[in-house]
């Protein structure tokens, strides 16, 4: 799996080398993110663990796969990651936008974790 990762970081699609440019090296509101990472049994093309979340970048091929995604989305959504999907003509045509949509996921306040008491009081 990683030697296909390392392949597909060499074979970016226009629209992912886009949006790495904006991602890389800490430039999206200062978060760290990573691409072509292996989430066993998938490569997912950007990753920021610190704000759990992970973007897509999918091009026509994904109208075939929907159910496929959808299995995949939920799988890694278990794993405790926010999965947001663009498709390639939007992360191309309205760069802005994706940016903004991506921004907005990072400051996020997270959702509120139950107590390990189960009712929020003391134990």
């Amino acid at each position: 799996m990683k030697s296909l990762a390392r392949k597909l970081r060499h074979q970016s699609t226009d629209a992912e080398r886009m949006l790495w440019k904006y991602l890389r090296a800490h430039r999206m509101a200062g978060y760290k993110f990573k691409r072509q990472v292996v989430i066993e049994p998938y490569i997912v093309d950007f990753i920021c663990l610190e704000a759990r979340l992970i973007v897509e970048a999918d091009g026509g091929q994904h109208l075939e796969q929907v159910e496929d995604d959808i299995q995949r989305s939920v799988f890694l959504e278990s794993l405790g990651y926010k999965v947001v999907r663009f498709w390639n003509h939007e992360i191309l045509c309205d760069t802005h936008s994706v940016l903004e949509r991506i921004h907005s996921y990072l400051i996020e306040p997270p959702s509120p974790q139950p107590s390990p008491g189960g009712r929020g009081g003391k134990a």
